[in-house]
C-alpha cells in the first residue's frame, strides 16, 4: 500500500471528506474511473487518427493483391 499526501484547497477539502471522497476506497474508485476515462479518451483520439489516413491502395488493389498471392501459394504446392 502507498501513501500520497494531497494538498487542496480547504473548502474543497472540507466538502471531500463530508461527501466520503476522501476515504481510501472513494479515491482508489476515483482514480480507476479516471484513468479508464483516460483510456477511452486516448482509444478515440487513435481512431481519429487512423480514420485521417489514408489507404495507399484502393480496395480493388488490395484484392488484386490477394488473389495474386493466393496464385502464387497455388504454384508452389
Amino acid at each position: 500500500m502507498t501513501d500520497i499526501t494531497v494538498s487542496l484547497p480547504d473548502e474543497l477539502a472540507r466538502q471531500a471528506e463530508s461527501a466520503g471522497l476522501l476515504r481510501s476506497d472513494a479515491i482508489a474508485l476515483l482514480l480507476r474511473e479516471a484513468m479508464r476515462n483516460q483510456q477511452v479518451d486516448q482509444l478515440f483520439t487513435t481512431m481519429k487518427k487512423l480514420n485521417a489516413l489514408t489507404p495507399s491502395l484502393t480496395e480493388d488493389e488490395i484484392d488484386a493483391e490477394i488473389e495474386a498471392a493466393r496464385a502464387e501459394r497455388a504454384r508452389r504446392r
